[in-house]
């Protein structure tokens, strides 16, 4: 796979149900989608990042802030993002996809490099650390990191035909191949939720960035976790927290 172009595609919209406009919400200072950025820009193995938002009038707050933080960006269908996936990877010609969402300001680039690099070198249609099948989990949700090729992704997007399978890009590529890579740790670190969807989970990475940043992102997996160890009752502000689940009954 020399030679081949490794994107990362950030899906973002303002329109969160449980917390709106979440992305656009400030830790330290800046944005929480600027910090999703600033870390994925750290990644050797990736050659490019694009934000990927809709043609909503509200999601040009997106557009904007893509701008002010000098990131490339694209609108597309606001419900079918797996065609906005699709429409973003063919603009940029990205051969390698790496699907990161735009509420994980603590995103590890030293994890989403491994995991690029173990696709690259391995012949898998997907290599995930987020699968659905929580037995299978070992990384912080928040962490979630996707890998596809371009082909792939192109098959899905001409052949997903379910509502659900539009609305998150990956469900018909795990439903229609058994090439799946389920990306381990080597400890399991999986109970803990690093990822922005309430107001809890904003408390408890506010904490996280009050202790650890002074401007720079220098705080990865290990020193997250061995903070939280040291410091048990953070683990608990957003413990009861239930992930969405994927609506597979809507036609």
């Amino acid at each position: 796979m020399k030679n081949k172009k490794v994107v990362a595609i950030i899906q973002a919209r303002v329109g969160s149900t449980r917390l709106p406009k979440k992305v656009l919400k400030l830790l330290k200072g800046e944005t929480v989608i600027s910090h999703v950025v600033q870390r994925v820009r750290q990644c050797k193995c990736i050659d490019g990042i694009v934000i990927a938002t809709s043609l909503l009038d509200k999601d040009l707050e997106i557009v904007e802030e893509a701008k002010n933080i000098g990131v490339s960006y694209f609108r597309g269908s606001e419900q079918d993002v797996l065609n906005r996936y699709y429409e973003a990877s063919e603009l940029i010609n990205a051969d390698i996809i790496v699907r990161i969402t735009s509420d994980c300001p603590l995103i590890d680039p030293i994890v989403v490099d491994e995991i690029v690099k173990f696709y690259i070198n391995n012949n898998y249609n997907i290599v995930t650390n987020a699968p659905a099948d929580l037995t299978k989990r070992t990384y912080p949700r928040g962490l979630d990191t996707e890998i596809f090729s371009f082909e792939v992704l192109k098959i899905a997007n001409l052949y997903a035909s379910k509502k659900y399978q539009r609305e998150h890009v990956t469900p018909y590529i795990y439903e229609n191949t058994d090439k799946i890579y389920y990306y381990i740790n080597k400890k399991d670190y999986s109970k803990y939720r690093w990822t922005l969807d309430t107001e809890e989970d904003f408390i408890l990475i506010s904490k996280i960035y009050d202790y650890f940043y002074k401007g720079e992102h220098n705080f990865y997996l290990d020193e997250i976790v061995k903070y939280m160890e040291n410091n048990p009752d953070l683990y608990k502000i957003n413990k009861c927290i239930a992930q969405k689940e994927i609506n597979k009954e809507e036609k």
